[in-house]
């Protein structure tokens, strides 16, 4: 349980016919417990938002507020958390995407979730990140970084180091490297192992690795992963929660780290990592 809100910011993904109405329900609802709505420039022109009592139009996305509010899915609500990065403002998320691993509610939840979120009626769970040492600047993921061969181009060759121990030369389409709350990502989807939320450390699997010996490898919070480009003339795409970063040239080297507390997730009262794993995932079978 939190104090209930005097402020909200409200993001929503770009399927506007998916997210107009649950909008006006959100407006309708803070209206009626004087809660204040912030909406960015971006969300007023989607949804044609007109000056109305309560509502702030054209709000800066990271202004001061005590709560985000994503209508949307796991890549709106990611954006969420690395705009709120290292500030104690929770993120509150309806479901509108195809899965919504992150999400609080379902949005046939809608009425009750917004309630909650306006009430502070919700638990918090703290994220850690992966923070990267790029030429571009620092860079925040809170599912995974990733290095992919470029579009037509050769076969990368990856290689990392832990703590200064090179454990790994590999000829391979790319390398993801994984929160816990991203290894159910595209982690899982190379075969990586699944870490549940809380567990300290992070996770390096390949992508259609060119070797039978290429295994993931869980990393420990407190060790430093650098990730190597190997080719003698090949760049590399980075991405950060599946956006895209920026290039790996030949021969450059990135360092990762695990970084601990980095923003606020909100969770309904009672959900654990292993129900939201069974609901979006199904039942283990073999």
């Amino acid at each position: 349980m939190t104090r209930p809100a005097g402020a909200i910011t409200v993001f929503s993904h770009d399927r506007v016919e998916d997210v107009a109405r649950p909008l006006r329900r959100v407006l309708e609802l803070a209206r009626e417990t004087g809660t204040q709505v912030r909406l960015p420039r971006r969300e007023v022109e989607k949804h044609g938002v007109e000056p109305q009592d309560g509502v702030v139009l054209g709000a800066e996305p990271g202004s001061d507020t005590d709560l985000a509010l994503v209508l949307g899915g796991d890549g709106t609500i990611l954006s969420a958390l690395r705009l709120f990065s290292g500030r104690e403002v929770p993120v509150f998320a309806v479901n509108f995407g195809a899965i919504g691993f992150l999400a609080t509610v379902e949005p046939w939840e809608l009425e009750e979730g917004v309630r909650r979120a306006l009430t502070g009626d919700f638990d918090v769970l703290s994220l850690p990140a992966l923070g990267a040492a790029a030429v571009e600047g620092h860079e925040i993921a809170f599912n995974d970084i990733s290095f992919h061969r470029r579009q037509n181009g050769r076969v990368a060759e990856l290689a990392y180091s832990v703590e200064r121990e090179q454990l790994g030369e590999v000829r391979c389409d790319g390398l993801v490297v994984s929160t816990p709350a991203g290894s159910t990502g595209y982690n899982l989807a190379n075969g990586g192992p699944v870490l549940a939320w809380g567990v300290e450390g992070y996770v390096v699997s390949f992508i259609a690795p060119h070797t039978l010996t290429a295994r993931a490898l869980v990393v420990a919070p407190g060790d430093l992963l650098e990730v190597t480009n190997r080719s003698a003339q090949e760049e590399l795409d980075v991405t950060t929660d599946g956006q895209s970063a920026h290039a790996l040239a030949p021969g450059a080297t990135i360092p990762i780290r695990f970084e601990h507390r980095r923003a606020l997730l909100a969770q309904a009262p009672g959900a654990t990592f292993y129900h939201r794993l069974r609901d979006k995932f199904g039942r283990l079978s073999y």
